[in-house]
């Protein structure tokens, strides 16, 4: 009887073993499924925001040269980073173990602004001057088609990232206004004047396309199924914006004493905005979730 019982608690202990092993077996089993998963995700969204442009010359050009004076006393003055634009962007990520694949198409509009003046005197009486300035606005709109590398600094909720690439731009319009004032001391007085800003069509002005080097950083906050998104980056021109052929172009502007220098532009962007998951494992779980 006694043997009979120690079989039979042994036989109940060696089951009870068993199950309990085989528990974790299977809840390894489908965690390591979940992960797997979690390795690779397509994210589709979009995200817009503002930016600001320096526009960098790399040669200066003028229509008016001066005699009695040094002509670097008419160059442009750019005003870098003082002006808004915007831009809206489509996103499309591949990510795979912390590291995201992106394709962003962007509508982006970019305004800068620079200033220059010319200055006339009469050699035989020097109370006799004109000083004319000018003051100009270019607005550019320019399709976008930058590739870029993220990758996520940590796997939490949060998750801050940084990211490189590069970038094709294709021109679509550009606008431009100049607006001349000045003082005229010929008259024995101070006669102080502005005329009407003088608004042209530039688009012929500008290479239809040009390219550079984006690099940045940002946050991603995973809500539920969808992925908040704050990115900061810096796009780095790397060729000639101005259409050489033309830069004598416009006779408009010309007249008016202004031609376009060779320019390289730079843009500081700032974007918000929404991704969403394209692989659920089902109704419950979150595709974010670890």
């Amino acid at each position: 009887m006694k043997r009979s019982l120690l079989f039979i608690l042994i036989f109940i202990s060696v089951i009870a073993t068993a199950q309990t092993k085989k528990k974790p077996t299977n809840f390894n089993k489908n965690a390591s499924k979940k992960d797997k998963f979690l390795e690779k995700q397509w994210w589709l969204g979009f995200k817009a925001g503002v930016n600001l442009t320096e526009a960098n010359p790399t040669s200066r050009y003028t229509v008016i040269t001066p005699t009695n004076y040094a002509s670097a006393l008419n160059d442009k003055v750019y005003d870098n980073f003082n002006k808004l634009g915007s831009q809206a962007s489509l996103e499309a990520t591949f990510y795979y173990k912390g590291f995201s694949f992106s394709f962003q198409p962007t509508y982006r509009h970019i305004r800068f602004t620079y200033s220059n003046e010319f200055n006339w005197d009469n050699p035989e009486n020097a109370t006799e001057r004109l000083l004319l300035n000018y003051n100009h606005e270019q607005k550019i709109d320019y399709a976008d088609f930058p590739l870029a590398v993220k990758y996520d600094l940590t796997g939490s909720r949060l998750r801050p990232y940084v990211q490189l690439g590069v970038f094709y731009s294709r021109l679509i319009n550009a606008n431009k206004s100049v607006k001349v004032s000045g003082q005229d001391f010929a008259s024995g007085g101070t006669n102080e004047f502005s005329n009407e800003p003088v608004i042209v069509g530039a688009k012929d002005l500008f290479n239809k396309s040009y390219w550079g080097l984006t690099g940045g950083i940002g946050l991603n906050y995973n809500l539920g199924n969808v992925r908040l998104i704050l990115d900061v980056s810096y796009k780095l021109g790397m060729s000639n914006i101005t259409n050489t052929e033309n830069r004598f172009g416009n006779d408009r502007l010309s007249g008016i004493g202004d031609v376009q220098d060779d320019l390289k532009i730079n843009n500081i962007v700032i974007s918000t905005g929404v991704l969403f998951p394209m692989r659920f494992l089902s109704n419950s779980f979150k595709t974010l979730d670890r």
